[in-house]
C-alpha cells in the first residue's frame, strides 16, 4: 500500500539468496562469462494460460519452501493515468484495500496476516500490482479474496475521502517535508521527458488528488481493473492442475471491461539537445547532482548492451563512475543509479525509460567540475572498445543482479517478472531468454550503443540546491 521506491517488499536477506548448490548460484559465482556456458542453464518453469475473459495466468512451481506467492498485476501505471488527475493510479491502489462484497474495509489485510502471510501493493510506471505471500495451503483463500475485489470493489465516498487524505499525507511525508524528497526519481522524469504521460508528477499534486471524485473512481475501476487488463502469477509450492482449476473457478466468471481498453501514446521524441533543470530543497543540507539518458527500446540488442553499460558505469565499487567520482576525485562518498532506478528494475517496465545516476556531494564541487569527471568516465566507453575482461565482469554482475531479483522474497521476484512479461509481451517464458541475450553482447555492440545513447545531447542534468545549507550560512553571517 505504501509507495515503494526500490523494492516492493524487503524481507530478511536470507530469503533472497540462491541455494549454494543451485545452478544460478554457481553461474553467479563464476569468474568469467565463458565459464557460464559450462554450467547448467538457469531455467524457470513456466506454464501460461488465458481464461476466456482475457485474464493471463502464469504458474511457476517451486518446492523449496511450503509457501506460495499470489501476484495480481493490472496494466495501468502512473504514466497512463488521466490528465488533470496526477497521482490517481496511486490513489486507486489504496482504494483496493478498502473492501469488497465479501471482505469489509481492511479485512483483506487482516485475512492475509491472520493466515501467517505478508502482503503489499505498489504503483509503477506501467502497472499496479498487489501480492501476498502465504503458506501453501492458503492458496485457494488468496485466490478467492483477490477475485472478490477484482469483481466487486467497495467504491464509496467515505472510502475515497479517507484514502485521499492518506495519499496526501504520504506525499507530504515522503516528498514535501523530507530532505531530498522526490530526488531524483520524481525530478528527472519530469525534466527529461516531453510527453505529458511520462513527464507529469505521478506521485500526485495535492490539488489533483483533492479533485478526484467518485465517478472518476468507478470509471477507472471498470475500465482498467478488469480481467482482460490483468495478469495473475502464482509461484511456489502447488500443483499445476489444482491452481489452474481454482483460478478458473474464482476469476473465470468476472466480466471483461465494458469498453475496449485504449491506452494513450506514451512515445518520447528523439532528444536532440542537452537539458538542465534544478530546484531548491529547503530541507537539504548538501547539494545533489543527477543526470539521465534515454535508453534503447526494450528487448533490442542495444537495450541489452545498455544493461551491460549500466554495470560498467555505475554498479558496484569497481564501476567507472564510482572510481572516478568517489575514489579519485572525492566528490561524493557514494552514488546510485540504473535503468528504471528507484521504481523497479531493468526488466519490469514497458514504455520509454531513463538510465540515471545520482549522488549527494560537498558544496565545494561545482557543476562544471562534476561534469568533467562524469564525461571522462563516459567518454571512455564512447571512444574505444571495452576490453574482454571488463565485459565479462559486467556480464557476471548483471547475472548476479538478475538472480537476486528472481529469487527475491519467497518467489515474489519471480512473480514480478513473469506477470510483467505477460502483461507487456504476452510471453512470460521470456524470463529464460535474458541471460543468453546478455551473453551475446559484444564489445562492438557496447561501443555503438554508448556512442548513440550516451550522447551529450541525449542527457538531462538535474541539480538539487541545498536550501538548508544556505539558511545556515545566512544565520551564521547574521550572528
Amino acid at each position: 500500500m505504501n509507495f515503494r521506491l526500490v523494492t516492493i517488499l524487503s524481507l530478511a536477506a536470507a530469503f533472497a539468496g540462491c541455494h549454494p548448490d543451485s545452478p544460478d548460484a554457481q553461474v553467479a559465482g563464476a569468474g568469467s562469462a565463458d565459464i557460464a556456458a559450462d554450467v547448467a542453464r538457469f531455467e524457470v518453469p513456466v506454464r501460461y494460460h488465458k481464461l476466456d475473459n482475457g485474464l493471463k495466468v502464469i504458474l511457476s512451481q517451486d518446492r523449496t519452501t511450503p509457501v506460495v506467492t499470489v501476484a495480481v498485476y493490472y496494466n495501468i501505471g502512473f504514466r497512463i493515468e488521466p490528465r488533470d488527475r496526477t497521482g490517481f493510479a496511486h490513489l486507486f491502489e489504496h482504494m483496493m484495500f478498502q473492501g469488497s462484497n465479501n471482505l469489509g474495509k481492511m479485512e483483506f489485510i487482516r485475512l492475509v496476516q491472520r493466515n501467517g502471510g505478508v502482503l503489499n501493493g505498489s504503483t509503477r510506471f506501467d502497472f499496479t500490482n498487489y501480492f501476498a505471500i502465504v503458506p501453501a495451503h492458503k492458496l485457494e483463500t488468496m485466490l478467492w479474496a483477490e477475485a472478490d475485489r477484482m469483481r466487486s470493489l467497495d467504491i464509496t465516498q467515505a472510502n475515497l475521502e479517507n484514502q485521499q487524505g492518506v495519499v496526501k499525507n504520504e506525499v507530504k511525508v515522503n516528498v514535501l517535508n523530507t530532505p531530498y524528497g522526490g530526488f531524483p526519481w520524481l525530478d528527472l522524469p519530469q525534466a527529461a521527458n516531453e510527453n505529458w504521460y511520462n513527464a507529469h508528477n505521478f506521485y500526485g499534486d495535492l490539488e489533483d488528488l483533492d479533485a478526484a471524485n467518485l465517478d472518476d473512481v468507478a470509471a477507472f475501476f471498470k475500465q482498467f481493473y478488469a480481467p482482460n487488463n490483468a495478469a495473475i502469477a502464482i509461484v511456489g509450492d502447488f500443483e499445476y492442475d489444482d491452481a489452474l482449476r481454482m483460478v478458473e473457478e474464482y476469476f473465470g466468471s468476472i466480466p471483461t471491461s465494458p469498453e475496449p481498453i485504449v491506452l494513450p501514446d506514451i512515445s518520447e521524441p528523439y532528444q536532440e539537445a542537452a537539458k538542465r533543470a534544478s530546484r531548491i530543497d529547503p530541507l537539504a543540507t548538501r547539494p545533489g547532482f543527477s543526470f539521465a539518458y534515454h535508453v534503447p527500446e526494450r528487448l533490442t540488442p542495444e537495450w541489452y548492451a545498455m544493461g551491460v553499460i549500466d554495470q560498467v558505469l555505475v554498479q558496484g565499487e569497481d564501476s567507472l563512475l564510482h572510481q572516478a567520482l568517489v575514489k579519485e576525485a572525492g566528490i561524493t562518498s557514494g552514488l546510485n543509479g540504473g535503468i528504471n532506478w528507484g521504481l523497479g528494475n531493468m526488466l519490469n517496465y514497458k514504455g520509454p525509460m531513463l538510465w540515471l545516476t545520482w549522488f549527494i556531494h560537498d558544496p565545494s564541487a561545482d557543476e562544471e567540475a562534476i561534469l568533467d569527471v562524469v564525461d571522462g568516465a563516459i567518454e571512455s566507453l564512447r571512444s574505444e572498445l571495452l576490453d574482454r575482461e571488463a565485459l565479462d565482469r559486467a556480464k557476471v554482475k548483471w547475472r548476479s543482479s538478475f538472480y537476486d531479483n528472481v529469487s527475491q522474497s519467497f518467489g515474489f521476484g519471480r512473480a514480478d517478472l513473469l506477470a510483467s512479461l505477460a502483461l507487456f509481451d504476452d510471453k512470460p517464458s521470456h524470463i529464460n531468454d535474458f541471460e543468453e541475450a546478455i551473453r551475446q553482447v559484444t564489445p562492438e555492440r557496447v561501443l555503438a550503443t554508448a556512442k548513440e545513447y550516451l550522447r551529450p545531447e541525449n542527457r538531462t542534468v538535474f541539480v538539487l540546491e541545498a536550501g538548508a545549507a544556505e539558511q545556515t550560512e545566512e544565520g551564521a553571517a547574521d550572528d
